[in-house]
């Protein structure tokens, strides 16, 4: 039997719980509970930043698993990974934004702005648990190489 790898289970936990709290955030706003939408989308923010600093590092130092799954679905799986890294590079940029206007009471902006950030970030969290399920759970994870010895070719 496969153990589950902790780092990767860790930071997928976290992403969830800022897709939750988004999930609650928006929830808040509707009902006009102005600082609990304020302190709940902060939370959110926090428990993404908290997934990014575990997945960056790891990425670094242990490095990053390659699918290890049938070679037949491959290409799926790496057309389904670029799909999810670039939802989660326009959901992080959005969500800073979205943020600062909310912070700096640029509301028109952050009223706009907040809706789409938060399904951009609900398809992010959703295929992360995606790819963390193709990854170490349907599949037995592949090669894992740190950047740091992929860079000076170790």
């Amino acid at each position: 039997m496969n153990s589950i790898p902790i780092l990767p289970t860790i930071s997928t936990s976290f992403i969830v719980l800022s897709a939750l709290t988004v999930a609650i955030g928006w929830w808040q706003i509707k009902q006009r509970k102005i600082e609990a939408h304020r302190k709940t989308m902060f939370t959110a923010a926090i428990f993404a930043l908290i997934f990014f600093i575990i997945y960056a590092s790891r990425t670094i130092f242990i490095g990053n698993t390659s699918f290890g799954g049938p070679d037949e679905i491959k290409i799926y799986y790496t057309i389904f990974l670029v799909f999810h890294i670039t939802l989660a590079t326009i959901g992080a940029v959005f969500g800073v934004v979205s943020i600062i206007t909310g912070y700096k009471n640029k509301l028109s902006v952050h009223r706009k702005l907040g809706p789409v950030t938060s399904i951009i970030w609900f398809f992010t969290a959703i295929t992360g648990v995606a790819v963390y399920l193709l990854l170490y759970v349907f599949y037995r994870g592949g090669e894992t190489t740190s950047m740091i010895k992929a860079i000076l070719g170790y």
